[in-house]
């Protein structure tokens, strides 16, 4: 099995509950003179203050490091075998037009799932001949819509839509270029939601099938084949489990390869990042030098050439470089089996980020407004929602003395967080600001009170006097 970070760990007192754990915080995270977290040059309180919390804070440097590192680290591994290679940023971890021109300008293409995906894409200029369009159940009009644009390459997810995409394809004029997504039945070893390659679950076809829908697709003159497509889970921190897939789905396009043109195989993405001190994905440059080493030895043994290869990766690129700041509201003192634990309220929550509620995804957190002497303390942050699963961080520990009003950060929030937020409750989605070189500047902008009236066809008072725009 593939190696995550799926296992609950064993949290121990840190030596200095003020300290940031690398490879948790983005690069440029420091503490100032008096204390205070910096993120790409800004430091916290002052974008607390002309912003706002809870925010979410974006450090562009970042993102591009990881781009340009990822997409270098693949080109090596490709060359290295004879074949070269195409990276997707894979949008669904956060997606905005300033991460689209962000990603492209470091070389990588974009993979969208929806309608709305892809107009965030083309709304940012991207090329739409670099452009992927995923999803189990692409709609109509969303097919139609990716095919008028010119999508580079459409996954085909199960047997209708290979009529579907042909037949929109040949109403637009076009020869439609697709993959055919597959499940290699490469268990990652994650959250069952998170592993998408087992054959029981919604995407893609099964892998026997492989060879008779690629011959089907092959029989519509409004498309052309690229190759077979899998992804295994997310959250994996070696090469083995995409070694393992790429050795089952290699069989397939060897068959397929006998009767026709197979340019391409896609492994996917889902390579992991560290969330807490202690996780340790292996670097990308091993990732990709092991994964290109077995689709080598694949292919020789095989008799086959070495096709060009495709990644998409999203959370190891974005992720990283996201922090969440909060203020605290209450700290409650709650005796528990293992001693006194702080339930420390902030004044967001699962709204914002709700993926402790759907996996129970660890986080790290520290005080971002100062340093502090107090000895650690185990706290739970919770937020302000009327749910009591509604956390952020299940166990952690912060100095003593966090009181009411004072920042907390939460790092590794890039992916999945902004992406999934609600407004539960009716609370806004907070706004997302990008920092580098000292500067930040609005990039999403934050919902309002206002915006949640105007939605609500029966409401026609305006906000309540006293209650945040």
């Amino acid at each position: 099995m593939a190696s995550t970070a799926a296992d609950r760990r064993t949290l121990e007192v840190p030596a200095d509950p003020n300290a940031l754990a690398p490879g948790v915080w983005p690069a440029s995270a420091h503490r100032d003179d008096e204390g205070r977290l910096v993120v790409g040059g800004v430091d916290a309180q002052a974008l607390a203050a002309r912003f706002g919390t809870p925010l979410y804070v974006l450090d562009e440097g970042e993102v591009r490091e990881r781009a340009a590192r990822t997409r270098a680290a693949f080109e090596r591994a490709a060359a290295s075998i004879g074949t070269d290679v195409t990276i997707y940023y894979a949008g669904k971890a956060f997606l905005s037009t300033a991460i689209v021109r962000w990603v492209a300008e470091e070389g990588l293409a974009v993979d969208v799932c929806s309608g709305g995906e892809l107009a965030i894409a083309l709304a940012a200029g991207a090329d739409p001949a670099r452009l992927g369009f995923h999803g189990n159940n692409k709609s109509e009009d969303e097919i139609r819509a990716a095919v008028e644009a010119g999508v580079g390459a459409l996954v085909i997810d199960s047997e209708i839509e290979i009529e579907r995409v042909a037949a929109a394809a040949a109403r637009a004029g076009r020869v439609q270029r697709v993959r055919l997504r597959v499940n290699s039945g490469v268990h990652a070893s994650t959250h069952d939601f998170l592993a998408t390659a087992h054959e029981d679950q919604k995407f893609g076809v099964t892998l026997a099938r492989a060879v008779e829908l690629g011959e089907r697709i092959r029989s519509h003159p409004s498309l052309e084949f690229l190759g077979l497509h899998c992804h295994i889970g997310s959250q994996i921190f070696d090469a083995a489990g995409f070694a393992e897939s790429a050795e089952r789905l290699l069989a397939e396009h060897a068959a397929l390869a006998a009767t026709g043109p197979v340019p391409e195989l896609n492994l996917g993405g889902g390579f992991g990042i560290a969330y807490v001190a202690g996780d340790d994905p292996a670097p990308i440059e091993r990732i990709a030098t092991g994964i290109a080493e077995a689709v080598a030895v694949g292919c020789r043994e095989r008799g086959i050439a070495v096709p060009k290869l495709a990644f998409e990766p999203g959370r190891s690129i974005v992720g990283p470089a996201g922090v969440t700041l909060y203020t605290v509201g209450t700290v409650k003192p709650v005796p528990t089996d293992e001693g006194w634990r702080h339930y420390v309220s902030v004044d967001g929550g699962m709204s914002d980020n709700a993926r402790f509620a759907l996996y129970g995804a660890d986080y790290s957190a520290r005080l971002a407004s100062r340093v502090s002497d107090a000895p650690a303390a185990l706290v739970r942050i919770a937020g302000k929602h009327c749910e009591a699963g509604d956390i952020v961080v299940d166990r952690e520990y912060l100095p003593h003395d966090v009181a009411p009003g004072e920042l907390v950060a939460v790092a590794a929030t890039g992916a999945y967080c902004w992406s999934l937020a609600s407004n539960y409750n009716h609370v806004p989605r907070p706004p997302v600001v990008a920092v580098r070189g000292g500067e930040a500047r609005l990039i999403v902008r934050g919902e309002t009170i206002a915006d949640l009236l105007a939605r609500d066809v029966g409401a026609e008072a305006i906000a309540p006097e006293g209650i945040a725009e």
